[in-house]
């Protein structure tokens, strides 16, 4: 080996190993970011969010984040976002279960929001919370949630057009839907049943009876 082989091969050995600057490939390193932000989120808290942590947990730049997401805002946004879509599409899934019978698709709607904001807690709160500055223009949240609650709407039209519900704006009934199934589920959510030591049946059993309520409460009358 020569002595400019033998300088250089020590001068390998005296430097340190460089890190891989990242473990995400281009193509989904939104989909990490918003891995990272939820994995914060669930383990601590919205005030621990920024996007250096975030990136420190994605194994990326501190940098990287920008690439996608403008500030914490932006992040967060997105989240919530995401959250509506998922939302909408398990809502859909129960409605569609039932097919001819718009009273229990109505049920399983409100039993998928339960399920949805009890196994969802991160995405959930950051949806339902005051971490989203909804004052900004997030046009694509807006049409996320806007879309979720279409499916709520839609159905209370189906139960409208079978007679099971009274003519009149949609919104009413929705909106009293809604507010069962998300007061149920904080509650479950938060346990408050459990500090209570209720012994509490099982959602379906739950929404059924709600479901009775909304439906007999909101039936036409003569």
């Amino acid at each position: 080996m020569s002595p400019v082989t033998r300088a250089r091969a020590r001068a390998a050995a005296r430097r340190p190993v460089e890190k891989k600057r990242g473990r995400y490939h281009h193509g989904d390193l939104r989909r990490a970011l918003l891995d990272a932000a939820l994995e914060v989120l669930s383990r601590e808290s919205a005030s621990a969010l920024t996007l250096r942590e975030v990136a420190r947990r994605a194994g990326v730049t501190h940098a990287a984040p920008y690439r996608h997401f403008a500030d914490k805002q932006a992040l967060l946004a997105a989240v919530a976002e995401e959250g509506f879509r998922m939302l909408a599409e398990e809502m859909r899934k129960g409605a569609a279960a039932h097919p001819g019978d718009p009273a229990r698709a109505l049920q399983d709607i409100g039993t998928a929001y339960v399920r949805f904001a009890t196994s969802q807690r991160a995405r959930f709160q950051v949806m339902f919370g005051n971490q989203v500055d909804w004052t900004c223009k997030h046009q694509t949240l807006e049409a996320a949630a806007d879309n979720a609650f279409d499916v709520l709407i839609s159905q209370v039209k189906a139960c409208q057009s079978e007679g099971l519900i009274g003519p009149g704006d949609p919104l009413v009934a929705a909106l009293c839907a809604w507010s069962m199934v998300h007061g149920l589920s904080e509650l479950i959510a938060n346990g408050q049943f459990k500090a209570l030591e209720l012994a509490v049946p099982p959602v379906e059993q739950l929404m059924g009876i709600m479901n009775v309520m909304l439906i007999e409460g909101a039936r036409p009358r003569e």
